[in-house]
C-alpha cells in the first residue's frame, strides 16, 4: 500500500502516535515509581518505522520515494517491560524516576517537532494549491 502524495504526513502521524503512545507509558511508570514490583515499560518504534522505510524502495531510491512506497499497515508500534529482570530497590520496581522524566521530557519534544513537521507538509500543500 503505498503512502502517495501524503506519505511524509502519514509516516509523521504514524511517528506522533508512536510518541504520544510512549508519553503515556512513561508517565504510567512515573506514576508506578512507588509500587512494589513494578517494571518500567517503553515503547519501540523507531527500528520498525526504519526497516520498514529501507525495505520500501530500491538500494538506491531516494528517501521521498521510499516514504511515499512505505507500507504504515506492518508498522507495529511494540510495548515492552524493559529490564524486567533488573531492579534498583529492595523492592523490586526498576523505575529510577529522574531517568523517567528526563525520557518524558525528550519524548514531549520530540512529539511537538513532529507536530511541526506536520503543520510544515500541510502549509506546503497550501502553497501549491493557492
Amino acid at each position: 500500500m503505498s503512502s502517495g502524495i501524503f506519505g511524509y504526513v502519514n509516516v509523521l502521524k504514524s511517528a506522533a502516535d508512536a510518541s504520544w503512545l510512549r508519553e503515556e507509558v512513561l508517565s504510567n511508570n512515573i506514576a508506578n515509581v512507588d509500587t512494589p514490583n513494578y517494571k518500567r515499560q517503553d515503547v519501540e518504534f523507531k527500528t520498525y518505522l526504519n526497516s520498514a522505510i529501507e525495505q520500501s524502495g530500491k538500494p538506491k531510491a531516494t528517501l521521498t520515494q521510499k516514504i511515499n512506497n512505505v507500507d504504515l499497515s506492518n508498522i507495529k508500534t511494540r510495548t515492552y517491560t524493559d529490564n524486567s529482570a533488573l531492579s534498583y530497590r529492595i523492592d523490586g520496581n526498576n523505575v529510577d524516576l529522574s531517568t523517567e522524566n528526563v525520557e518524558l521530557a525528550a519524548e514531549q519534544i520530540n512529539y511537538n517537532a513532529l507536530i511541526d513537521s506536520m503543520n510544515n507538509e500541510f502549509s506546503r500543500f497550501k502553497a501549491v494549491l493557492k
